[in-house]
């Protein structure tokens, strides 16, 4: 059968229902992925877009020809889903497009938590097993069964704070999950702590009557700054429609940057494990490794991408990692991100030391001129990066994820899209804010060239 390669993308598989992805594809790609594991019992668990239930169907389907079980966990968030793989330590298939708009539908793939297929490990080989159907011939058919984890992922989460210490400081959270899978296990989490919950949009529907997925786009997320601050919230938090990908809006009704985010995360983890290594991204602010250094841990570069960052994170023990995106990872949380993991640390971090966000931002603000992401549509992307090289040879440049380019005042990074035509900007001065505009006009017109 002719399925379009272009849906296998560099971290999961992707596409617009029923053009690009349909049933007779998901079937495939079900059998594809039992074959290329040898898998005997497969995790799945779906979002909430109305081609879900179809899709899930098919590639259950598959699964079960090609001889594997199926561990039905339902209609869940993607950090439920790492948190079942990791439970029963089998490969996992979840239904969904994450943040794609409503007509996409997709597969995030476990090979076992917490390494995950990607592009160079496993995509690659499912796209070529489903386009040659060269499946070998199996006389058992798997069953399927349901399983519930609901109780035991809330426990642990919960298990991650101290949810006393909260009682203190009666703090409350407007809480935005824009009709996406987080609404009912925030509700179910959230139910149990001492703090005020506001909550818009918690009811799963994927006909997403109210606004988008992204909370990284300002129009998904420009109700929930206005009501922050409107309400007098000590926070805001907003997650992407799966719920691997958590955002915060402090309580001035700003937007919090993910490195930003990071810096403060990991400094707040690294007084509950001292001298623990801490990954970030190559877009992220340099007030992320100053920050862990000055505190005593050990920062560490990777490359963009949650195939990466979890495999780097595994493999040199480190305690959290964060990413520009809005991806957190815990190694108390399986080496997994998760959305709702970050809101209870920041919230245990608000009651603890009765600080407001503000202020903590306010003190990164001062010193870190950030870009934000930039992105530019560009016909030749590797000759944009060629010359960008060429214009910042007296710099230290390196090439861990597109190209890096570093002065002792200020820095950037920029890559090509794994999925879009497109390249992006991230640019940052420690001189001043009118510096970082400078060079990021300079930066820019080089890429637009």
């Amino acid at each position: 059968m002719q399925v379009n390669p272009g849906i296998f993308k560099a971290y999961d598989i992707r596409g617009v229902y029923p053009t690009e992805l349909n049933e007779d594809a998901a079937y495939l790609i079900g059998r594809a992925f039992v074959t290329f594991l040898g898998a005997q019992h497969v995790i799945v668990g779906r979002d909430m877009r109305t081609s879900g239930p179809a899709i899930f169907a098919a590639v259950v389907r598959g699964i079960t020809d090609q001889g594997a079980d199926v561990a039905d966990i339902g209609m869940v968030s993607t950090d439920q889903y790492y948190f079942a793989c990791a439970k029963l330590g089998w490969p996992g298939m979840m239904v969904t497009a994450s943040h794609n708009p409503k007509q996409y539908n997709g597969f995030k793939m476990v090979r076992q938590m917490p390494y995950l297929l990607s592009g160079d490990e496993g995509i690659q080989d499912l796209r070529r097993l489903v386009e040659s159907e060269a499946f070998p011939t199996t006389h058992r058919h798997g069953s399927v069964n349901p399983y519930d984890f609901r109780e035991e992922f809330i426990q642990k989460v919960l298990s991650l704070i101290d949810v006393d210490s909260l009682a203190g400081r009666k703090l409350k959270v407007i809480a935005d999950t824009g009709n996406g899978m987080v609404g009912p296990i925030l509700s179910e989490v959230y139910a149990r702590l001492p703090v005020e919950l506001v909550g818009l949009y918690l009811d799963p529907d994927g006909t997403l009557p109210n606004h988008g997925l992204d909370p990284l786009q300002p129009e998904n997320r420009a109700e929930l700054q206005q009501r922050v601050k409107d309400e007098g919230a000590d926070i805001g938090f907003a997650f992407d429609g799966d719920g691997d990908r958590f955002f915060a809006i402090d309580d001035r009704g700003d937007f919090i940057s993910g490195d930003f985010l990071t810096a403060i995360l990991g400094r707040y983890l690294l007084e509950k494990e001292a001298g623990s290594k801490i990954l970030y991204d190559v877009r992220a602010s340099w007030a992320v490794p100053d920050g862990i250094k000055e505190d005593g841990g050990i920062p560490l570069i990777e490359r963009v991408g949650h195939a990466f960052i979890k495999r780097r994170m595994a493999d040199e023990g480190a305690i959290f990692a964060g990413e520009v995106s809005g991806h957190y990872y815990f190694k108390a949380f399986n080496f997994a991100d998760s959305g709702l993991v970050p809101s209870l640390y920041i919230m245990e971090l608000l009651a603890k030391r009765g600080v407001k966000m503000s202020q903590l931002l306010g003190e990164l603000e001062a010193k870190y001129f950030i870009s934000g992401e930039i992105n530019s549509k560009v016909a030749d992307p590797q000759g944009r990066l060629a010359a960008l090289a060429e214009r910042y040879a007296d710099a230290k440049v390196e090439h861990i994820d597109g190209i890096s380019v570093s002065y002792d005042t200020w820095h950037f990074n920029v890559r090509t899209s794994n999925t879009e035509p497109l390249m992006r900007l991230n640019l940052e001065s420690i001189a001043s804010h009118e510096d970082m505009e400078q060079k990021r006009d300079e930066v820019l017109a080089i890429i637009r060239g």
